[in-house]
């Protein structure tokens, strides 16, 4: 029966003019940091290094921060279109959160198809509610190794990557470029990208605005990207590299978004602070605000390291693409302002506790001098 059903889906996929996957990038900030223990098994499942092996043209010492990670048995499930077999892969990262990516297979003959898999469901249970549930299940069974655990899970920073096979299939039925047929769809793949039903309602404006970033390597492989959701066409073996660099940059993005809810919550109590309107003392404060700042340069670090690049590749220019779409340099930017804001608080703390450190000093100074002479008064009229 189930080898049946597999051979009906095969053929459906054959007739289909378009082929391939939609993957759900899910990133979890979930704690502070993680022990550097290893991990053998998780959720029954032994836990491995991920690799991928870059096909396009990279330097000749080829970089890869190469995570540990898992992949779950393949589950059955009814999707938009009848029923689909699930793959679900999470991976662990050094800076205290995971990502999870589920791939969907699907087969359709429009690119307006494509749509009902945004927001997607399996018959009345949502994807968003059961990752979130297997991202609780992760945390649960790791909080041994996780450092300072978030008390509640966060909400999570998702991304939707529609990949098709390539190559595309053109108006005559025959293979197509990949850029051709981009010129040619853009409007619908703009509407596929923005989660739009009708690609007609569409502005010419949007379209260009949401379909702005994109980039090809061979002739017949492309990616668009846009802020929620992109589209990769290439072929299926070389989707897992694309896919790689999508999930670092949605990472990045997390903790980015983690760590300024952390500086505005510190800049916070600072200001509560120093109105003096809390009984903690400067001491206190000012180990606070110099624990935030070696904690944000050991992030910097650490996150710098796992989406580092070297060399004018193929690779880089997608990061980049993403790295723009994403405004992580203006989350950066935000950071690092807050940063130096909490610097110059430290700085203004620890100015202030000098300056009344050498108050207390002037006036023992004058005190013992007092005393010495008092000393001498009295030794003199004896």
């Amino acid at each position: 029966m189930i080898m049946a059903a597999e051979q009906t889906r095969l053929v459906e996929r054959k007739a289909a003019r378009y082929a391939g996957e939609v993957v759900y990038i899910y990133a979890f900030d979930v704690a502070y940091d993680t022990a550097r223990k290893p991990i053998r098994e998780l959720l029954g499942q032994p836990v491995a290094q991920f690799s991928v092996d870059g096909s396009k043209r990279s330097p000749r010492q080829l970089f890869f921060y190469r995570p540990q990670m898992i992949r779950l048995p393949p589950a059955e499930r009814i999707g938009p279109f009848g029923a689909v077999r699930v793959e679900r892969a999470i991976k662990l990262l050094p800076v205290g959160a995971i990502s999870i990516t589920v791939r969907v297979p699907f087969a359709v003959n429009h690119i307006e198809d494509l749509v009902a898999f945004h927001d997607l469901k399996f018959g009345a249970s949502p994807l968003h509610d059961e990752v979130r549930m297997l991202a609780q299940d992760v945390v649960n069974e790791l909080k041994e190794h996780f450092i300072r655990p978030q008390s509640q899970l966060p909400e999570e920073e998702a991304y939707t990557v529609f990949c098709i096979a390539a190559p595309v299939p053109g108006s005559n039925g025959e293979s197509e470029k990949a850029e051709n047929w981009f010129q040619l769809h853009r409007r619908q793949v703009a509407a596929l990208l923005t989660q739009e039903g009708e690609s007609q309602r569409l502005s010419k404006q949007e379209s260009d605005e949401s379909t702005g970033r994109y980039l090809s390597y061979y002739e017949d492989d492309l990616l668009v990207i846009d802020w929620d959701a992109a589209l990769l066409i290439d072929e299926p073996r070389d989707f897992d590299e694309t896919l790689y660099i999508m999930e670092l940059a949605n990472l990045q993005l997390a903790e980015l978004e983690a760590y300024d809810r952390l500086l505005d919550e510190a800049l916070e109590r600072s200001y509560r602070d120093l109105a003096g309107q809390t009984m903690r003392s400067r001491v206190d404060i000012l180990r606070e605000l110099r624990e935030i700042r070696v904690d944000m340069a050991r992030f910097s670090d650490e996150l710098s390291n796992i989406t580092k690049f070297f060399g004018d590749w193929h690779l880089a220019r997608i990061y980049e693409k993403l790295a723009t779409r994403f405004h992580l340099g203006e989350w950066h930017r935000n950071i690092d302002g807050k940063i130096k804001t909490l610097a110059d608080l430290y700085q203004l703390l620890k100015q202030d506790q000098t300056n009344r450190w050498m108050m207390i000093l002037e006036v023992t100074i004058v005190l013992l001098f007092v005393i010495d002479l008092v000393i001498l008064v009295m030794g003199l009229k004896h």
